[in-house]
């Protein structure tokens, strides 16, 4: 082995210095972290969803994952399916489990969701009330720090897949050009992309080329963040880049046979975490939920690759 080699070995196997880690350029603001869950289906009391799901307690250990993370968020988002079947009574069951979190909550409805019950039972969340009350589309926009969160409400009711009308897509293409320098999330329930998944596909976003046309006339937009899916899935998308976050719970099973049954499987539950810095943009993270173990070191104490 030569002494080239054999100096580029010993580097390798240590500890990288300060001076190596520092070569990123310094921060012009402090980062700002939003934690996205999705499709909870919360039901009364607890029972669990499909006669198997513990759902309350699957919601339960993803706030435990946040409130012990190094890094809380500083806003979570939940990108529908909030509840299973858009009763009252699964809603103020919700709404108790969340008071857990001491951040900002922003909800947005699913095909499971019922809006007229949702706003009654989180009648202070003012932004559920931005375009109007009872069944009307829950729109809203509003500021994350040096964020934008966008919501648009695209459940029809009565149907498990979604659509976009004419204005809200008005109201989104308005929306985005009020504030075209501000970092954006735009936040819906159904993906608007295929995912190989066939009988999700069957029940996804009617007019998913009209949305992808109005986010194309905004670059600001840093992603399009969806659920409904129950998995992590990423699609290039109108110049950014859309994805659909895990499930916190079950998630449907991965099965792109066009014909595959409807089916879920108990893998590992999980959400998202989108972090923005100042100089480096927008990152997502797909975060594990639950406890798996303590934290192991890479190195030694002598600052040696463990062998």
């Amino acid at each position: 082995m030569t002494t080239a080699a054999s100096s580029a070995m010993s580097t390798s196997s240590t500890l990288p210095s300060s001076s190596a880690t520092s070569a990123l350029p310094p921060a012009a603001g402090a980062p700002y972290l939003v934690a996205q869950l999705t499709d909870l289906h919360i039901k009364a009391g607890g029972k669990r969803s499909y006669r198997l799901v513990d759902t309350a307690g699957a919601l339960h250990r993803a706030i435990d994952t946040l409130l012990a993370a190094p890094q809380q968020p500083d806003t979570v988002i939940i990108t529908g399916d909030l509840v299973d079947f858009g009763s009252e009574h699964e809603y103020r069951f919700l709404r108790d489990i969340l008071q857990r979190l001491p951040m900002p909550i922003r909800l947005l409805p699913g095909n499971h969701d019922h809006r007229t019950s949702l706003r009654r039972v989180f009648a202070d969340h003012d932004y559920l009330f931005a375009n109007g009350d009872g069944e009307m589309p829950i729109h809203y926009a509003v500021d994350a720090g040096p964020l934008r969160l966008v919501a648009l409400d695209c459940t029809v009711p009565g149907q498990p897949g979604g659509r976009v009308e004419a204005d809200g897509l008005a109201w989104l293409d308005a929306t985005l050009a009020a504030a075209s320098a501000r970092p954006t999330l735009v936040m819906l329930h159904h993906p608007p992309f295929h995912t190989g998944i066939g009988h999700m596909d069957q029940q996804g976003l009617e007019n998913a080329a009209a949305l992808e046309a109005v986010i194309a006339r905004h670059p600001q937009v840093e992603r399009v963040v969806c659920g409904h899916l129950h998995r992590h899935i990423i699609r290039r998308f109108g110049g950014t880049i859309a994805m659909t976050a895990p499930g916190p719970a079950h998630q449907v099973a991965l099965d792109l046979d066009p014909q595959a049954v409807s089916r879920f499987r108990m893998e590992p539950p999980g959400f998202l975490l989108h972090w923005w810095h100042p100089v480096h943009g927008l990152v997502t993270h797909a975060a594990a939920s639950g406890d798996y173990g303590p934290l192991h070191p890479f190195y030694d104490a002598d600052g040696r690759l463990i062998d």
